[in-house]
């Protein structure tokens, strides 16, 4: 390692140190944008009610995310329909008012009225307070213990024109304002179509909140007990980007780009750094077979058929006592009876093995190649 490359080392590490310690000390800012987006953790969004909503519906909602255009070409039986701050568009809308119209009830809970909403059911105008505290109130008797205080940028957004038919359910309740409309329901063919216009209610800040969940109960009671669709857009953008887990953790996207910043320090210093010759060795050959070739050559060449009879008998019977776990001390009939059970081969083929076994063991008996032939043929057939 050149001097050079120590002195840029040594910069990289102080520089790398520095920008840790400025990310430790960064102190951690909060998003309070109204993003209502089901994946986010933050105030702002709405993944505490993402995970309670089978609770809230008592396991019977069912998220799309296909428009309501795709999911309506084919005749669906009367439901209810959810929409949250969802940017959906006219056609879309259209399939929506039709299955209302049929009998399903849509339950939308949207900062503003859709146009194409407001223009088939009647003009509603809408204000806006600038109070930065309400009130979220239920006009319902039986509900009116449960309330929400919204202190964190309420939308002050209520109805101004309610058309003779139209029964308010809910109403926003400030200090130095009067009291307008939240919360309306509409009659619309043979369903009902529910409007709120304070999302805030259902997103993670307030949910958390003690006593907040009762209210988000209240507002969805006045759905059937029946089906519930959930139009989720947000639900088919989640990223499928491999390293969407370590740039999304501040931690891991810091540790990933002094990752890649090393790599490309490391790959620039050593750019002109040739790799050298790597010399080429040779196997080690196995020589045990031309070892055994040379051996047998050399039994024949002596022509000593009887010590290989007795090398091969003695080399089988060791076979036959570590394999077979037959005693071998001797060669009787119980032997062969033994031997011929376990290996299934006839027993006139073992008796004739025996005998050549037997010769081969004997010191003073005549051997002829022929026999070696044999019995070397007739042990390799029994084992």
């Amino acid at each position: 390692m050149n001097k050079t490359f120590k002195i840029y080392a040594v910069i990289f590490i102080v520089v790398m140190i520095i920008l840790a310690l400025f990310e430790v000390n960064k102190a951690e800012t909060t998003d309070w944008r109204k993003n209502f987006d089901i994946n986010q953790k933050s105030p702002f969004g709405l993944y505490v009610f993402n995970h309670e909503v089978n609770t809230l519906f008592k396991n019977k909602i069912k998220k799309i995310n296909q428009t309501p255009y795709d999911y309506y070409q084919s005749e669906k039986k009367p439901h209810n329909i959810l929409v949250i701050e969802e940017d959906i568009d006219t056609e879309s809308w259209g399939k929506i008012l039709d299955q209302v119209s049929e009998g399903s009830d849509a339950m939308l809970i949207v900062s503003e009225m859709p146009k194409e909403v407001s223009d088939s059911i009647g003009y509603y105008d809408s204000q806006i307070s600038f109070e930065d505290k309400n009130v979220l109130k239920l006009t319902d008797k039986k509900y009116q213990n449960d309330f929400i205080h919204l202190d964190k940028f309420p939308s002050g957004r209520g109805f101004t024109f309610i058309k003779p038919g139209v029964e308010v359910l809910g109403k926003t309740v400030e200090k130095n304002n009067s009291d307008q409309a939240n919360f309306i329901k509409i009659k619309f063919g043979q369903g009902n179509i529910y409007v709120h216009c304070e999302p805030l209610f259902i997103s993670n800040y307030y949910l958390l909140k003690r006593g907040n969940v009762k209210y988000a109960q209240d507002i969805f009671s006045y759905l059937d007990d029946r089906e519930t669709v959930w139009f989720v857009e947000n639900d088919a953008k989640v990223s499928q980007f491999f390293l969407r887990f370590i740039l999304s953790n501040p931690a891991l996207k810091y540790a990933w780009w002094v990752l890649l910043g090393g790599l490309v320090l490391f790959i620039f210093f050593n750019a002109k750094r040739k790799q050298r010759i790597v010399p080429i060795i040779e196997p080690l050959k196995n020589t045990s077979v031309d070892f055994v070739k040379s051996i047998g050559n050399l039994y024949l060449q002596e022509g000593d058929f009887h010590d290989m009879m007795a090398k091969k008998a003695q080399y089988f019977l060791n076979k036959i006592r570590m394999d077979l776990l037959i005693d071998t001390q001797n060669l009787d009939e119980e032997f062969a009876k033994k031997l011929h059970l376990k290996t299934g081969k006839p027993i006139e083929m073992i008796d004739e093995a025996i005998k050549l076994i037997k010769k081969a063991q004997d010191p003073y008996a005549q051997v002829m190649k022929e026999d070696l032939a044999k019995m070397n043929k007739l042990l390799d057939e029994i084992i």
